[in-house]
């Protein structure tokens, strides 16, 4: 299910929601010019987190392969920071809407999830 072209463009939409988020929050956190450097390096830093590490094959080689579990906690780590962010901006509802449709995702997403929780490569994406 993790393959479905439908799932992959919610999950590629909750990723860069996630970015836009944490620039956005970045940008409120502090005054002056210090919330130009919060909005762009706290999505990068999560950009650089979620494309260097990586399980193996998903959806291609990764440049730092790493367990399933820790990935899958980066992941939910992740969301779970942009959502608080939401949160913390006083966009309750927003959060709660976000934090939803992640779980949504996972639970769809199961076989990829389970590929992680057991520490496998993934070969949906293998041809």
């Amino acid at each position: 299910m993790n393959t479905n072209p439908i799932n992959l463009t919610v999950r590629f939409l909750l990723e860069i929601a996630m970015l836009i988020i944490l620039g956005y929050w970045g940008w409120h956190l502090v005054a002056g010019w210090a919330h130009y450097v919060l909005a762009l390096s706290l999505p990068l830093a999560a950009a650089v987190l979620w494309g260097v590490f990586r399980i193996q094959n998903d959806p291609k080689p990764a440049p730092v392969e790493i367990p399933g579990v820790i990935r899958l906690l980066l992941e939910l780590g992740l969301f779970s920071l942009a959502i608080w962010a939401l949160y913390d901006l006083g966009y309750v509802q927003l959060s709660m809407i976000m934090a939803v449709i992640v779980i949504l995702h996972y639970l769809v997403s199961y076989d990829r999830t389970w590929v992680m929780l057991r520490n496998k490569p993934y070969k949906g994406f293998v041809k």
